[in-house]
């Protein structure tokens, strides 16, 4: 049964509230390529639609963002609740965070790592670029530490030897992702 469909009891109520929401949800669902099919995108979208509203408010851009980490992560092969993890403890989903260091973007992409692959015009404020560097970079760490989350994080956190970063996010993964 589609989480989107509501019994006639239920339908008042929640079209006042939520049409508009259903809408871009539909239709967020129908772009998503990177799920094996339509429900699954569905029950993923809902669900992470509805922790992620406390981080970002306005539902196309949430879906959006949604969409993208999932793409960017399946791409690089990495559980997209992870990513999400990732995204909460390093910028709270700002895609605008500059760190102190002058780490940029949701993931916090160092800008080093433009003129490391020479690619200097980036922008790491960029999404879909921020994902695919972030995506790749954690992806990389993983395979380097065979499959070992804490010291992956650890080296894209910049601080290898220790796990209070990796803590962090495997919390977060537990708590609000899974």
């Amino acid at each position: 049964m589609s989480l989107l469909i509501h019994s006639p009891q239920s339908a008042a109520k929640s079209d006042s509230v939520d049409t508009e929401l259903r809408k871009k949800l539909l239709q967020t669902i129908a772009e998503a390529d990177s799920f094996d099919d339509r429900f699954d995108a569905e029950v993923w979208l809902v669900q992470k639609s509805a922790v992620l509203a406390k981080y970002i408010k306005e539902p196309d851009y949430r879906l959006m963002v949604l969409k993208e980490v999932h793409r960017a992560a399946k791409r690089a092969m990495l559980p997209p609740e992870f990513v999400l993890a990732v995204i909460q403890i390093e910028s709270h989903f700002d895609r605008y965070a500059v760190s102190r260091v002058g780490a940029q973007g949701m993931m916090q992409i160092m800008p080093f790592w433009k003129n490391e692959i020479g690619r200097d015009s980036d922008n790491l404020i960029d999404l879909t670029t921020n994902l695919q560097y972030g995506c790749t970079i954690l992806k990389h760490y993983l395979d380097k530490e065979d499959g070992n989350w804490a010291n992956a994080l650890a080296r894209y956190n910049g601080s290898y030897g220790r796990h209070t970063y990796s803590h962090k996010v495997i919390n977060a993964w537990s708590k609000n992702w899974r």
